[in-house]
This record gives C-alpha cells, structure tokens and sequence, in this order.
C-alpha cells in the first residue's frame, strides 16, 4: 500500500492510496470527531484527485452499489 497524497483539516483525514498488488486506488476518509471511517475506490478512467478533493460526493454513489 503507498500513500500517494493527504490532508487533514477540521478534524477530517483524507488519503489517497494506492494498493500496488491489485493496482487499486481509494481515498480512506476518517472523521476524528466521530470516529467515522469509510474508503471509496477510484474507478479506472475516473480522476484520482477528483475522489481525493471531494470524498463525500462519491461516497453516496459507492455505498449504493454495497446495497
């Protein structure tokens, strides 16, 4: 796993990683206040740093597809 980018502001953690096995990557979300967590894949043809800067706009889609 290699940690591509990250930033941390109001008590969020945002990562991009990279699982370099499957050549997978995600961005991992944890909210220090809440103790929530969640990670959103990064589909191929999609924008890294699109996921990364904006997490909770595609977590929604993502946590549908678990439904």
């Amino acid at each position: 796993m290699r940690e591509l980018h990250t930033r941390s502001a109001d008590g969020l953690d945002v990562a991009l990683l990279w699982c370099v096995a499957d050549d997978l990557v995600f961005v991992r979300v944890e909210d220090r206040r809440t103790g929530d967590t969640f990670s959103v894949p990064v589909a191929r043809g999609q924008s890294p740093l699109e996921v990364f800067h904006h997490p909770y706009a595609y977590a929604p889609a993502y946590a549908a597809l678990e439904l």
